[in-house]
């Protein structure tokens, strides 16, 4: 009879463990080992012959990860395992989605080719920062929703004043979908890059005085942005700024810019680890539970579709 174990690579060793515990089932044993140049083998210490193989790893700081991941696709596929199942609730590279300029390489792309080449079978993942990303891949994939764990959060606020906000024009249809569910108005900030990861310009299009705001996005990187969001959103008035957002990669000086903002609060999930004692404004909620109902029903060949929270109206 065919079982489902779940691996967890290096980078999501906690959140594997959560899935665990949902799922109703013990971490597999597996033997990352390191070459002293660093080479990476990993090693299954159990057998897999016959089985469905989960394995849970966000491809942050991504190369390293990354091939972490490749690698125990290709172990456990020479293993004999039935099913190879990619679990990736932060896929990296995913803001390189196209080629917007001359000599570009579109770098999820490649990264959905390499994963198919390793010998996955399916990929469960988490707010791609473009959903278009799932059609890069030749096999099947399973895109969650972080709605299903913001809208629980948002509701508890009971903010008198609700508005979402999208911190630039892509997130235009994130912000909508949520802001129908709550009949709440949204407002756009508008930005010109110079270049990656540093702002030329922000305006705010709509109306925030007087505003309790909720910033929606799926990545918060250097958190210049969001920072920059903010404080332009409390010039033109609003009461209140928080940011929800799903992938807190945090490089550089994200803390320090995330602590110094005007934020409320910035509420992650755990895709990717968070040292919350860097910054006293972060709060974590966990998809754990998302990803433990997305296994089982890959694993028992059930729908996921009562995972998403598809632009229902609330009540009011």
């Amino acid at each position: 009879m065919q079982s489902a174990k779940i691996f967890s690579g290096t980078g999501s060793q906690g959140l594997a463990e959560q899935i665990c515990k949902r799922f109703g089932t013990k971490l597999g044993k597996v033997n990352i080992q390191r070459f002293s140049d660093g080479e990476i083998s990993p090693i299954f210490l159990e057998s897999v012959r016959g089985d469905y193989v989960f394995l849970v790893q966000s491809t942050f700081s991504p190369a390293e990860n990354l091939m972490e991941l490749l690698l125990m696709i290709d172990a456990a596929r020479r293993a004999s395992a039935y099913k190879v199942i990619a679990v990736i609730p932060y896929y990296g590279y995913a803001r390189q989605d196209r080629k917007d300029r001359p000599r570009v390489a579109i770098g999820s792309k490649l990264i959905a080719n390499m994963l198919v080449a390793a010998g996955a079978d399916r990929v469960i993942t988490m707010d791609l920062h473009a959903p278009q990303i799932q059609g890069y891949f030749d096999i099947p994939v399973d895109h969650l929703d972080s709605h299903a764990v913001f809208i629980p959060y948002i509701e508890n606020l009971k903010l008198e004043k609700l508005t979402f906000a999208a911190p630039d024009v892509g997130a235009t249809n994130r912000i909508r979908e949520i802001a129908s569910y709550f009949n709440a108005e949204m407002v756009i900030c508008d930005k010109h890059r110079k270049r990656a990861n540093e702002i030329a310009s922000m305006v705010v299009i709509g109306d925030v005085t007087g505003k309790d705001i909720v910033i929606i996005d799926d990545i918060c990187d250097t958190g210049g942005t969001l920072a920059k969001s903010a404080g332009l959103l409390k010039e033109k008035g609003a009461r209140s700024v928080r940011a929800l957002i799903t992938h807190p990669v945090l490089s550089g000086k994200a803390y320090e810019n995330i602590e110094n903002s005007v934020l409320e609060e910035l509420v992650v999930c755990d895709t990717i680890p968070v040292t919350k004692e860097k910054c006293s404004k972060i709060k974590v909620i966990s998809v754990a539970e998302l990803f433990g109902v997305a296994i089982r029903n890959a694993f028992e060949n059930k729908s996921i579709t009562s995972l998403f929270i598809h632009s229902q109206r609330r009540d009011k």
